[in-house]
């Protein structure tokens, strides 16, 4: 590897330095769409402006920053620089200023082997609308633009609306697919965002593919009656069924295993006063694994489970699918090549999946070859302004991930 420019401390400077353009005493506040989020990707095309690059916005909003090669065939190197409310200082933008730090020791050891693309996804966390991997769904295909009519953020603001005044229409985003043209592999760095590298005492690992999900909403309906008159023994009470299926989830999790994980992540009561039993309790469930049949197995499970607590408490209950993605493995060569490159940089390696989804699963369904590295999460926190990796675990996932574009560019010319 010709490493002689890289400089993993100007990456972490450069984080530094956006936390304190973007952020402010609760975290990170680069939604996407958001002016903080404008103005965070003002900074970042400034920093690009200063290399040989073609820089573009595709028609999902995407920002492209091209360094043309000696063949047209090219590497896809991704991140996204949105953030949650109140998220974290490495979430997203890790991925992007590492990448951008490999574009400049590319760009000055001359003309790569390969076309380099450094993409910014927008609007990666749907955290306004909902629509989590919005622009990578739309640069991918799967994106389904007549469901972003519905969207609206918690002002009752529609998303069109606010995508048009960003100069995106949703019509037109799926013509993003254009940038699949001659992209031969993708490779993203993130933060793991939970705690299995540092409880191995790792700081970097190999992810070998993304959970599949299941996300619906469980409606349960019984009857509203007054708190204090009504038997124990006579109350239809949706809450109680949507209360036993909320812990049962965490058994049918333990059963099924391999790191399901199961979680009910609301349960809005109605009428939601003191006095009155729950007529209408809505409540979300998101299921993920690794393994399709497991995680098909976990929703039957929950499915059965919620058949017999309705009987038990008299209520009736209703599943509506919200979402589903199929679990996404990654390329098995690119997998090989990221671990040899986590080798070289910190002597030990460690495979493991990703349950949080990321832009990489989409540009996976696309049938681009894939790989992600993780670097180790403190405390495995993310999503929160205490999420924090130690600074040389961030320099030696710098320095892998650009061992893993050397390895990379090299792949795609023997293919």
């Amino acid at each position: 590897m010709s490493a002689s420019t890289l400089d993993p401390n100007r990456t972490i400077t450069e984080l530094k330095e956006l936390r304190a353009l973007t952020g402010d005493a609760d975290g990170a506040q680069r939604v996407a769409w958001s002016d903080t989020w404008v103005r965070a990707r003002g900074w970042l095309r400034a920093k690009l402006e200063e290399l040989p690059v073609v820089i573009e916005t595709d028609e999902a909003g995407n920002l492209w920053a091209t360094l043309p090669g000696a063949s047209e065939q090219a590497l896809l190197i991704g991140g996204h620089i949105d953030s949650v409310p109140n998220g974290g200082w490495l979430d997203g933008c890790l991925n992007t200023l590492a990448g951008l730090e490999i574009l400049r020791r590319l760009a000055a050891t001359g003309t790569p082997a390969v076309t380099v693309r450094l993409v910014d996804w927008a609007d990666e966390e749907g955290a306004r609308f909902g629509h989590s991997l919005l622009g990578s769904s739309a640069f991918s295909g799967s994106l389904k633009p007549e469901d972003l009519y519905g969207l609206r953020d918690r002002s009752g603001t529609p998303m069109p609306e606010v995508l048009a005044t960003h100069g995106i229409h949703p019509q037109h985003m799926l013509r993003a697919q254009s940038r699949q043209a001659n992209a031969a592999a993708y490779i993203e760095l993130h933060i793991e965002q939970g705690p299995v590298l540092e409880s191995l005492g790792l700081p970097l690992g190999v992810v070998i593919g993304t959970f599949g999900v299941e996300r619906h909403r469980i409606t349960w309906r019984g009857q509203a009656a007054h708190a204090g008159s009504t038997p124990m023994d006579r109350r239809k009470d949706a809450l109680a069924g949507a209360a036993k299926l909320a812990l049962s989830i965490r058994d049918i999790a333990r059963e099924v295993g391999d790191g399901a994980v199961c979680t009910s992540g609301s349960i809005v009561c109605k009428p939601g006063i003191v006095t009155s039993v729950v007529e209408t309790a809505e409540q979300l469930l998101d299921q993920r694994h690794i393994d399709g049949t497991k995680l098909g197995r976990m929703l039957a499970m929950a499915k059965e489970a919620s058949l017999r607590f309705a009987t038990e408490e008299q209520i009736q209950v209703e599943w509506e699918r919200i979402w589903r993605i199929d679990p996404i493995p990654f390329q098995p060569e690119l997998i090989e090549l990221a671990e040899a490159a986590v080798v070289e940089t910190c002597g030990t390696s460690h495979r493991l999946p990703s349950g949080p989804l990321h832009d990489a699963a989409e540009v996976a369904r696309a049938g681009i070859p894939t790989v992600m590295l993780f670097v180790q999460s403190l405390r495995g926190i993310s999503h929160n302004k205490i999420e924090d990796t130690l600074e040389q675990h961030l320099a030696a996932s710098i320095e892998a991930f650009d061992r893993l574009a050397d390895a990379t560019i090299s792949w795609i010319q023997r293919r």
